[in-house]
């Protein structure tokens, strides 16, 4: 992998009907970074994800990729965004990590059907390959996912509240592959509720509640006092406020 500069935020809103659901954001992410981000329920964390995987575009301000391409960046939705009543087996889901390599019409190869098994491995469901997707567990589902990002060989790996509703195995085991991925000086940055898992996993965090209450290391971070300024800005929020005149 080619190295990059990182990820810059620079004075960027995001949101909807130019009503901003982060509001004017300054920060920058290095490469090779594990980055949690954390904040109450309606705080702009997944809207940022969104941003930066490239399915939002800014209402203003940048989102400097550092020469990122859309090819190298990995994006894990949240798990009620995967339709799993699509017919289709866990071996060709996990095939889908590989199609910005092949195209939407390129052949799979012996090397690819490999890979294909080398990531379900990875993820503890080997054997699974022929299971219909809507036949899963949560867990299962969820290793499935992450089988698909090891197919897709990403630089910047995005993580929408990955761990939310699986058991505790699933989830040491997913974890290992983010810190497998860290390893790798691919950088990784993950929506999280769980403060006790970003404690412990992750030494960067966002603590966002629709603009950046604090941002660095996680114990400066994750403190009484701005866990609860994070909420009480979130409870002030007015939705119905005037759009934002510096996104015009």
């Amino acid at each position: 992998m080619a190295p990059s500069s990182g990820l810059t935020f620079r004075d960027l809103t995001l949101g909807y009907d130019r009503r901003p659901a982060v509001h004017h954001l300054q920060g920058s992410v290095p490469t090779g970074s594990l980055l949690a981000v954390v904040g109450p329920n309606g705080a702009g964390k997944s809207t940022l994800l969104k941003a930066v995987s490239g399915h939002l575009p800014p209402l203003s301000g940048v989102i400097d990729r550092g020469g990122v391409a859309a090819r190298d960046i990995a994006y894990l939705p949240q798990a009620a965004e995967i339709d799993r009543s699509f017919p289709i087996t866990v071996g060709d889901f996990v095939a889908m990590g590989l199609w910005r390599r092949l195209g939407l019409f390129g052949g799979i190869g012996r090397g690819d059907r490999i890979a294909i098994g080398a990531a379900v491995a990875a993820v503890g469901l080997s054997g699974f390959e022929g299971r219909a997707i809507g036949s899963l567990s949560g867990g299962q589902m969820q290793r499935t996912l992450f089988a698909r990002l090891l197919l897709q060989d990403a630089r910047l790996i995005l993580l929408d509240e990955p761990f939310t509703a699986i058991d505790a195995k699933t989830t040491a085991d997913l974890l290992a592959l983010v810190h497998r991925w860290h390893g790798e000086s691919r950088t990784v940055i993950a929506v999280l509720h769980d403060t006790d898992t970003v404690r412990r996993h992750f030494p960067e965090c966002l603590l966002l509640a629709r603009q950046a209450v604090a941002w660095g290391p996680t114990a400066e971070v994750l403190t009484p006092e701005r866990l609860l300024e994070a909420r009480r800005m979130i409870e002030a929020w007015d939705d119905r406020a005037r759009p934002c005149d510096r996104a015009a």
